[in-house]
Formats: C-alpha cells, structure tokens, sequence
C-alpha cells in the first residue's frame, strides 16, 4: 500500500496529499484544544461526528451557491477537499453575546446582538489569534479588498442560511467561525469556504432550555461532549438510521462495530 506523503498536522485535522493534483485528503482527528491550546483532551468519536457533520453543512452550502472547498466525503474520518491557500484571517459572526465577547465589552453571556456581528482575528498560535479590523486585513495584505467585501458578503450569506438550518432543528446558532481560500481555476481566481463546520467551531444552544451542544462543554469542563456533538448530528438528520441508544450512538460515532465494543 502507498504510503500518503502527509502536508499538515493542525489542532484537529491532518491534511494529506490527494489523488489528484488540486485536491487534498483533510482528515478529521478525536483531539481537542482550547485557550490557544493550553487545553488538550480527546473527545471520543468527534473526528467522525464533525466529519458528517460538516459534510452534510457544506453540501448544503454548496447547493445554495455558496462554493466551498469540499468535494466528496470518503470515509469516516476523511473527506475530499479543493486545495487552497488560506487567507491568515479567521471570520467570527456572532448572533448572541457569548465567549471572548461577553468578556471584552461587559455584555452578559446570552444577549441577543442589535444586529449579526462580523469580527476579524488574525491566524497566529503565536500571537494568540488577535482581533484586527478590516484595515488591519487589507492593509498588511492577507486580503485584497475586493476579496475582503467578498468574504464579507458569503459570511452573511452563510449565518442567514445556517441560522435557519439549526432553528429548524430547535437549534440556536450564537456564533461561529469561518475560514476562506483562494482556489485558481486555470487563470480564474475564486475565493471558497474552507477548513470545517461543526460544533467545534460553532457555539450551538439547546432553543428550549439553552444547553449547549457545542465545544463549550470541553472548555468549561462540563461533560458530556460527545453526547452533545451526537444530538448536532441527530438532529440533523445524520443519525437517523441508527436505533437511539446509548451503544448505537457511539458506535456509529466512533467507527466502531458492535462486537468491537
């Protein structure tokens, strides 16, 4: 069997080499970070759940005319991705005060925004992925401002739709994170949502009793996260094949038969 030349190890992805130029097997892993990697853990099946998870949100995406990088997912852990060259700047939109923003600016975890908020942090472990502004993107390069009113225009388009997506499932979408990448087509150059959709880089409330079924239970020591990342995919939509107990669940999470259990 060949060996796979791998290109890239990030916090909860490996990205190897695809089978056809312009394309690259991103692989999703059970590790967890948090607080710029202060925390590590392992969470039981995540590598599975976010991998469906995300394929299901960028197909969707996808169909609605928002081009992403994914093409096909190919396995448990693995889906086929379009090769593109990050833009080194993370987009936050948030819709209800939560996380770093309740901190900076006072405003109590849970409050509804006046409006969609859209915020810029610059990709750098180093530095701790800073908040920059719009000046601070085009003006050291990371992004040109046609590319930048680009990527400004997709992440609305993405929050209306996926705002949507989770209320009709009695989900509540309090913010996410968005990465973007340039992909050349023979001489056109287009931008595509890139990396991952899934409550590893979404904050997702129960709507009725506001639980959250997201990477927060992971930061804060709360419990439960894999049951959490399993009521996402269930309801979904991506489960629904599989009897609902506890074993099933995890099974189908983890990759695992029932008599390897």
């Amino acid at each position: 069997m060949t060996r796979r030349r791998q290109i890239y190890e990030g916090k909860a992805k490996i990205l190897y080499e695809g089978p056809e130029p312009g394309t690259i097997i991103q692989h999703f892993k059970d590790d967890a970070t948090a607080f710029n990697n202060e925390k590590k853990g392992t969470i039981e099946g995540k590598g599975v759940l976010n991998n469906r998870i995300s394929e299901y949100i960028m197909g969707q995406l996808n169909g609605i005319g928002v081009p992403t990088h994914f093409i096909r997912r190919l396995n448990m852990r693995e889906q086929l991705v379009r090769q593109v060259e990050i833009i080194p700047v993370e987009v936050i939109v948030r819709n209800i005060a939560a996380g770093s923003i309740s901190k900076r600016l006072g405003i109590e975890e849970g409050t509804p925004l006046p409006r969609s908020i859209i915020e810029f942090c610059y990709k750098n472990d180093e530095l701790g992925d800073p908040l920059v502004s719009e000046e601070h993107v085009t003006a050291f390069g990371w992004a040109s401002p046609p590319e930048l009113d680009e990527i400004l225009q997709l992440s609305i388009r993405i929050n209306d739709f996926l705002s949507g997506l989770f209320m009709g499932v009695g989900i509540k979408l309090v913010d996410f994170k968005l990465e973007f990448g340039r992909h050349w087509e023979n001489d056109l150059l287009r931008i595509l949502l890139a990396d991952e959709i899934s409550p590893d880089s979404c904050r997702l409330w129960d709507a009725k009793s506001g639980d959250k079924l997201d990477k927060d239970r992971f930061r804060r020591d709360m419990g439960g996260v894999t049951e959490a990342y399993q009521e996402v995919a269930k309801r979904l939509g991506l489960l629904k094949d599989i009897q609902d107990t506890p074993d099933n669940v995890v099974n189908i999470a983890t990759g695992k038969n029932k008599d390897e259990t």
